[in-house]
């Protein structure tokens, strides 16, 4: 458990275990204010809850995404190295090749050697006969016409091989420059088209490390707001815990208001009395309601604004819980029916509020009465139907001075629980 959470139950532990000083009235008030307290505490943890679920669920798609990226990358580099894989392979190839063809070169070669052996041989002769072959001795010392042929045959066949070694020694020096030429530019394509792959790799590699460098770095991120996130609910559950105890020690003195106001309506059924107080005025000009037979009665003159469920004061359409009875501020407000108060304070955005819980044929009721200037009664006591509890005022939440009037069935627990329309039980 972190310190802030260590301070939160400290200081809410502290509070409940505080000795109660004077009336248990005082202490239903506390324990109220305590609750308020833990609610806004609650929301304010819940809102911040929200807030990190939300950043988390940004930080994943952001994850998803960059992941994405990076699978993408990965099948580019696996391309990329298919395609090295085949220049390489075409490579190999062209090297065979290249040993192929140097095979034939040098058999091109031995060819060419050979040839310039025979016409070194015939440079040889021309150089011994002063620079002419005798071909003319060669025919004039035939002894015969049919030898003179013969040896004029060969002059020719001689000639003519001399001529048809140069033709090819020409003819395959071309041939050997040519397939030289083609390999090497063949070769040297290759090689390039292997370095721009290797380079298109490495971009792809670098860009592979910077994703999961940034990957790595969201997934750290997400992980630190997880962590907020579970320390903030591990607040927001022990705020709960506290909560909840202050909720049983205000069930508690409720039910003690319930029983002193069961015991009052006993006495009185019993007695038969038929109490009624004068109206009492906050000003001496305004006079409290004149209090009417049965158990329930109007809690102050004026006239209805607002009624029972839906409407728009200018904040969007909500659900009233009561009805509000307009009129001058300091106009009297008094109970609608026997109880005992069991809070009389300031609470959120009732303002000014008392609370009184009634026993009505073993039934148990709970009025509110908002939106007070001042206060007439306190919490713990003993109220007649028709006594002055309080002062239309304009405090809490309201657009100008009213009172906001709610019955509910059971003890008051929220706004909600158990609300019914107050125009149910009294009269306008």
């Amino acid at each position: 458990m972190g310190k802030k959470r260590h301070l939160v139950v400290a200081i809410f532990t502290a509070a409940l275990l505080i000795p109660t000083i004077g009336a248990k009235a005082e202490s239903i008030s506390d324990l109220q204010q305590q609750q308020s307290e833990l609610t806004q505490k609650k929301n304010a943890l819940s809102n911040s809850i929200q807030s990190k679920k939300e950043k988390i669920a940004e930080a994943q798609a952001a994850i998803e995404k960059s992941a994405k990226e990076v699978s993408k990358l990965n099948v580019k580099i696996t391309e990329a190295s298919h395609k090295i894989a085949i220049v390489k392979e075409n490579i190999d190839q062209t090297i065979n090749e290249i040993d192929q063809l140097q095979a034939e070169i040098e058999k091109l070669q031995k060819q060419i050697d050979d040839r310039a052996e025979v016409l070194k041989e015939r440079a040889r002769a021309m150089q011994q006969n002063g620079g002419k072959v005798g071909y003319l001795d060669i025919l004039l010392g035939s002894n015969s016409f049919s030898d003179f042929i013969d040896r004029a045959s060969a002059v020719n066949e001689i000639i003519n091989a001399d001529e048809s070694i140069i033709a090819d020694q020409k003819r395959d020096q071309k041939q050997v420059e040519e397939k030289q030429a083609e390999v090497e530019v063949k070769l040297a394509q290759q090689t390039k088209q292997k370095a721009e792959l290797e380079t298109l790799k490495s971009q792809l590699n670098a860009q592979k490390a910077e994703k999961k460098a940034m990957l790595r770095k969201m997934e750290k991120k997400q992980a630190k707001l997880n962590q907020d996130r579970q320390k903030l609910e591990g607040d927001y559950t022990e705020v709960v815990k506290v909560s909840k105890n202050v909720a049983n020690k205000i069930e508690v003195e409720q039910q003690k208001a319930i029983e002193k106001a069961r015991r009052l309506a006993e006495a009185r059924a019993a007695q038969k009395a038929k109490a009624a107080k004068a109206a009492q005025t906050a000003s001496g000009s305004v006079a409290a309601p004149p209090v009417t037979a049965g158990t329930w009665m109007t809690p102050t003159t004026g006239r209805l604004t607002s009624g029972y469920a839906g409407r728009n004061i200018g904040a969007g359409n909500e659900y009233h819980y009561g009805i509000d009875i307009a009129n001058s501020a300091g106009t009297p407000i008094v109970a609608a029916a026997d109880g005992v108060v069991f809070r009389a304070s300031p609470l959120s955005t009732y303002g000014n509020v008392v609370m009184i819980t009634h026993n009505i044929e073993g039934k148990t009721f709970t009025t509110v009465y908002a939106h007070m200037s001042r206060f007439a009664t306190s919490s713990g006591k003993s109220v007649k139907k028709g006594e002055v509890i309080g002062y239309i005022g304009s405090t809490g939440r309201s657009t100008g001075p009213h009172l906001h009037f709610e019955i509910h069935v059971g003890s008051w627990v929220n706004q909600q629980t158990g609300a019914v329309n107050p125009l149910q039980y009294i009269s306008l």
